[in-house]
């Protein structure tokens, strides 16, 4: 007999996983596994290159090739990315900021080729720039010329694929960045109110037109394990949103007003030690975001459990599927109401967090918006010190991270057993078969018609003209992904974003453990004759820069002069730096894979610069194999997640500097 409900059983939402490494043609044979399991949606990680706008032959690519994603590079790329899978049908995010509009020309371009009409084309861009500035890190224009793309791509949008959405405000990268609730809730909704003031601002989207706008932007959202805040935080956000769109744009539909967001759940709250655990965090985290029937994900992707390790295979990617499918498919959580209407502890805390989101875009406002709250660094800097006083709380054990600082005895894990080999390796051929084939493309194409259509791109670049159908025509005759990107950085420039951490405040001592390390770093100081100088460098594309901006800020605070230069730079920029500036320790920080290419590269540069002297040490995603691999290879020290007692690793730091020189 059927169980009483409320109502019908709700539709599941979008259930995806977010997959994608190597090559184009091992991604797609990965997406047709993936949908046959019963994955509704696709969502495609592109590898760094891609992300940032170079070629695999280009000197900032190296080691990067594949490896968090993949690689797109033009048309013939993006047709066996999709090979056998009607976009007519298919619903597609696609995971990409700075070249968003490229990414989706050449989407579009391959639709045209299939014969989809461009009214059916459905799914995401994610396209928010701001977030990258503050946390991710793939921007490559100034956010003045990278707003003028967002808005061409949702005036474009709006009129051409109103299925699509154009932009996904994300506040999923502001919480791995630091952010609390309010802070999450207020960036994020500043970001949305910067774009919507933009598209409206530029006459491109008649004002009867403009609900159709708002309807279409799309938010994605982190959610942590205080699983009932979390759920709090996403009823807020629906309350706000409802609230902006009809005071401040006087969108008067309901229906074009509601919240529609999707969500990763906390992929860097994973941990690397007792990684099993992971399992049920995921689970808790999914639950934040689907009990609540009126602020429910319309699309959920899951991590895998061994993200802390490394890429997951087919298997891990698997075990996160079916994770949504018991919810949604054995589960009665979509026969009933909101669960949560009428409570007033739910209700209590919305308010809260309402109230304090409100109070922090009233201020980013006041600085003039989003924009320029980047610009100044005021937006970063908060972010900064919030992640530091997290950071306080976890090395404190007022944070309790199970398996990490608390409950760390363990049995032999079986899924990490020996020869278990349990993450996915990229063959390091992958980039050598990319750097062939990308020189075989531009070898065969009609270059004629190749400069041509840059030419036109230039040239509309220069004016107000919307930059879509320009890189669509691009996108047509061969143009490679790192050519569409390169005429741009030729009109509008390339940035540095700032780092935030000059602006972070200083956190409480824990235990009194950084006093101890000061006086060892000052007494050193005063053996060599000279204050004890760190380098900090993010070599290679990897732009999660949190990690590196810790260890910045905690090495200031023990009383290292810090050179930290921000992400993004090649090997050699690092070692030019470390040598110019005198420092006493290279501290590298690497999450992308790329850690075996890069890292020898510093090695080897500072011994060639006679900088002999200079120990290098790393941290990131590191497996046990390779820290063996990179000692072997001149590496001092090898730290990753589970060394999360900072203090201690700039005690061992001191200890590294202290043997170089031979002091006792």
């Amino acid at each position: 007999m059927p169980y009483p409900t409320d109502h019908e059983r709700d539709r599941p939402w979008v259930i995806r996983t977010y997959a994608g490494h190597s090559s184009a043609s091992t991604s797609n044979a990965l997406y047709r596994r993936n949908l046959a399991k019963g994955q509704t949606g696709l969502s495609v990680a592109f590898d760094l290159p891609t992300q940032t706008g170079y070629d695999p032959d280009d000197e900032l690519a190296k080691g990067e090739v594949g490896k968090v994603g993949v690689p797109v590079s033009h048309i013939g790329d993006m047709r066996t990315l999709f090979d056998g899978i009607p976009l007519a049908e298919a619903n597609t995010s696609m995971t990409i900021n700075a070249p968003a509009m490229w990414l989706l020309a050449l989407y579009v371009a391959v639709a045209d080729e299939h014969g989809a009409p461009r009214a059916t084309l459905a799914g995401t861009t994610q396209n928010d720039i701001v977030k990258e500035y503050l946390s991710r890190g793939t921007y490559v224009f100034p956010p003045a010329p990278s707003m003028r793309l967002i808005t061409d791509m949702v005036a474009w949008s709006v009129g051409e694929i109103p299925k699509w959405n154009p932009i996904n405000i994300c506040s999923y990268h502001l919480q791995e960045a630091g952010a609390t609730p309010a802070q999450e809730l207020a960036y994020a909704l500043s970001t949305a109110v910067a774009v919507l003031d933009s598209v409206r601002d530029s006459g491109q989207v008649p004002p009867e037109r403009f609900p159709d706008v708002v309807a279409r932007i799309s938010f994605f959202v982190n959610a942590g394990l205080r699983f009932v805040e979390e759920m709090c935080k996403m009823r807020a956000l629906a309350r706000l949103w409802d609230e902006i769109t009809r005071d401040r744009y006087g969108v008067e539909d309901p229906k074009k007003r509601r919240l529609r967001y999707g969500v990763q759940v906390n992929s860097l709250g994973l941990t690397e030690a007792q990684p099993e655990n992971n399992v049920q965090r995921i689970v808790l985290e999914m639950l934040a975001v689907t009990l609540s029937r009126d602020a429910r994900a319309r699309a959920v992707q899951l991590p895998a459990w061994n993200e802390a390790l490394g890429l997951p295979r087919p298997w891990d990617q698997q075990w996160a599927l079916r994770m949504q499918q018991v919810l949604a498919f054995e589960t009665d959580l979509l026969e009933y109401e909101d669960l949560f209407d009428g409570s007033r502890v739910v209700e209590a805390k919305v308010a809260e967090l309402v109230e304090g989101a409100r109070a922090e875009i009233d201020r980013v406002q006041e600085m003039g918006g989003a924009v320029a709250a980047v610009e100044t660094g005021y937006m970063k800097g908060q972010l900064v010190a919030s992640l530091s006083e997290r950071r306080r709380r976890m090395e404190s054990g007022e944070h309790v991270v199970v398996g990490v600082n608390r409950f760390d005895t363990t049995e032999p894990s079986p899924l990490q057993a020996e020869g278990a080999a349990a993450i996915e390796t990229v063959d390091p051929a992958t980039e050598a078969a990319a750097i062939e084939s990308i020189t075989k493309w531009r070898a065969d194409r009609d270059a004629a018609a190749v400069e041509k259509a840059l030419a036109g791109l230039r040239d509309a670049a220069k004016t107000d003209t919307n930059l879509m159908d320009a890189s669509i025509a691009c996108a047509k005759v061969g143009v490679t992904t790192g050519e569409w990107a390169g005429v741009l950085r030729g009109v509008f420039g390339e940035f540095r974003a700032p780092t935030g951490v000059s602006a972070a405040v200083t956190g409480a001592d824990v235990a009194g453990e950084i006093g101890a390390v000061r006086e060892r770093v000052k007494a050193t100081g005063d053996e060599l004759g000279t204050r004890l100088r760190m380098l900090v460098g993010k070599p290679g594309l990897d732009g999660h820069s949190n990690g590196a901006e810790q260890v910045a800020v905690r090495a200031r605070d023990v009383g290292f002069e810090v050179v930290y230069q921000g992400i993004r730079l090649t090997p050699s920029q690092i070692v030019a730096a470390a040598v110019q500036e005198g420092v006493h320790v290279v501290g590298l920080s690497v999450l992308s894979g790329s850690h075996l290419e890069v890292v020898p590269a510093v090695v080897e540069g500072l011994r060639a610069a006679g900088a002999d002297d200079v120990p290098v040490i790393v941290g990131g995603i590191i497996p046990p194999e390779d820290a063996a691999v990179l000692r072997e290879r001149g590496v001092a020290a090898v730290f990753t997640p589970k060394d999360y007692k900072l203090t201690e690793m700039m005690d061992e730091i001191v200890t590294i500097i202290r043997g170089v020189h031979e002091l006792r």
